[in-house]
């Protein structure tokens, strides 16, 4: 595996772009090796990058006061050769990341399953709360896998107030959760961050969780403008392996503030793959959601949609939901709540036994393609086949009716691309895909989804 018009102006006004990437390390290369790893940690400067060689790092990876800058962040990397494995033999938390900004995490493998009760043991973890700083933080091309003595152990965790996070081109496999970001009790927002380009597998509960937020706290540097956390190109795959806790849906978004700082954020959710669950939603989301050109497969449970929008901790608030495909599934889009802020379901391709289960005032829906799931035989190319094999793409002549108008989604975040990174053309196209599959096409498989 290798490695919205007036619904416009209320979504996307004062919105400031999410997280960007780290530059290039400016400063002094130190190479370490697991006997010395420790000691060079604790002198990184600003723009230094930590080189460690292959081998094997037994003693975690504590990052503490590690502080870069805009201009020169700090970095610590894994070999271009070999594989440099951090395990902690400790009860503790893998990679601990306590006072740090700027700083990129990337080539590292966080493998679980070391000494002690490791039931609610991280792999990479912020915590602390509002004694903890922790922002700008890069984490690229890991692999992060094990961690799953129990569903409350977790890949990527956050437990502090967190901004301008990049979670990118990673795989996160075989954890009790996959990613967790923010505090079960609304505390700690996770900010502005972007998630693309991972694969997260066979979690026991969630590939991941964004808790719902409270109000914010008021934190030197803290975004206060309203932002986006954007979650893009992402594969999450479940396993039909039981959740002890609890069952899970495949990905969960919670809401923001009512008032006040963050209460106009977003989350931009697209060009995902989301595949498999038994016995729960592959999305459920709530707050202020834009949901597009995502390809949702493998959700029969009778009780759950592929796509489920409704009040939960907090309430729906608005929801932009237009060109996904969804298959196989027993119920395949469901808001449960009304949306104040505004709502439009459009050029979606759902075949579901339930392809449509909307509140009573869900009114703006245009241009959808429905079908019970046998009908995705007629429109799609390969619907029924296993994975790797699958193809969602429309048969030629398929999946097409007048265009769309797509403009009040003018201010979203490739809007007018489709799953594949396409062009949507002259809109004419349902679903995810503006178009037959074609030798570019990224076949739908448990890897990650390379960048277009």
């Amino acid at each position: 595996m290798n490695a919205s018009r007036t619904l416009l102006c209320l979504f996307v006004a004062g919105v400031t772009p999410a997280a960007t990437s780290a530059p290039s390390p400016s400063g002094v290369v130190k190479h370490a090796g697991p006997h010395n790893y420790r000691r060079v940690l604790a002198t990184l400067a600003p723009g230094d990058t930590l080189l460690l060689e292959a081998g094997v790092y037994d003693r975690g990876l504590p990052v503490n006061n590690c502080h870069g800058s805009a201009e020169k962040w700090t970095t610590i990397q894994g070999p271009e050769t070999g594989v440099a494995e951090i395990r902690q033999s400790q009860e503790a938390n893998c990679v601990e990341l306590r006072q740090c900004s700027y700083l990129a995490l990337k080539r590292l493998s966080i493998v679980g399953g070391g000494g002690g009760d490791s039931r609610c043991l991280f792999g990479i973890s912020a915590q602390g709360g509002l004694g903890n700083s922790v922002h700008h933080i890069l984490i690229e091309d890991c692999v992060i896998s094990d961690w799953r003595a129990s569903q409350q152990a977790v890949g990527i965790s956050t437990k502090t107030p967190t901004w301008d996070w990049t979670i990118r081109r990673n795989i996160i496999r075989n954890c009790g959760t996959g990613l967790y970001l923010g505090n079960s009790n609304g505390a700690d927002p996770f900010i502005r961050g972007i998630i693309e380009h991972n694969l997260v597998i066979n979690p026991i509960g969630y590939c991941m969780q964004i808790k719902y937020q409270k109000p914010r706290p008021a934190l030197a540097g803290m975004p206060s403008a309203a932002s986006s956390t954007i979650i893009r190109h992402n594969v999450f795959i479940k396993n039909d392996a039981p959740s002890p806790d609890g069952d899970r849906p495949n990905v969960l978004v919670g809401g923001f503030p009512d008032n006040g700082p963050g209460s106009r954020d977003r989350y931009e959710i697209y060009g995902n793959f989301f595949w498999n669950n038994p016995r729960e939603s592959l999305l459920h989301a709530s707050g202020r959601v834009s949901i597009h050109d995502n390809v949702f497969a493998g959700c029969p449970s009778p009780r759950h949609a592929a796509i489920t929008a409704r009040s939960h901790d907090l309430p729906l608030k608005l929801v932009h939901l237009y060109n996904n495909t969804i298959c196989s599934a027993a119920w395949g889009i469901h808001i449960g709540s009304a949306a104040p802020e505004g709502h439009a379901i459009l050029g979606n391709a759902v075949f579901a036994g339930e392809p449509l289960f909307l509140h009573r005032s869900i009114t703006r829906l245009s241009g959808n393609l429905t079908g019970p799931v046998a009908a995705a035989a007629r429109h799609l190319a390969n619907p029924d086949a296993k994975l790797g094999e699958l193809d969602l793409h429309p048969k030629p002549g398929c999946c097409e009716g007048p265009p769309l108008d797509l403009s009040i989604f003018a201010g979203e975040s490739d809007f007018d691309r489709d799953f594949d990174g396409r062009p949507k053309g002259d809109r004419r196209f349902r679903g995810a895909y503006a178009g037959p599959g074609g030798g570019a096409a990224w076949r739908l498989q448990a890897d990650r989804k390379p960048a277009r």
